[in-house]
């Protein structure tokens, strides 16, 4: 009979091993996605939401002078 193979050495067999990047589903890969790209917020004190809108009329007014 032969050996068994355990679930690491059957996907480097088949080459699904590495083939598809694996996802953190943890916190800490949810807030380092976050981090990585920053979307309007959700949640947060008006003081982050007048960063927030700062931070886009800055990036607005930098996109129309790198346009010219």
């Amino acid at each position: 009979m032969g050996a068994l193979m355990n679930a690491d050495e059957f996907l480097k067999k088949y080459g699904l091993d590495e083939t598809e990047e694996r996802n953190d589903h943890s916190l800490r890969g949810h807030a380092w996605e976050r981090a990585q790209h920053p979307g309007k917020p959700r949640a947060g004190s008006p003081h982050d939401w007048e960063d927030w809108y700062k931070a886009q009329q800055d990036s607005a007014s930098q996109d129309q002078i790198d346009d010219k």
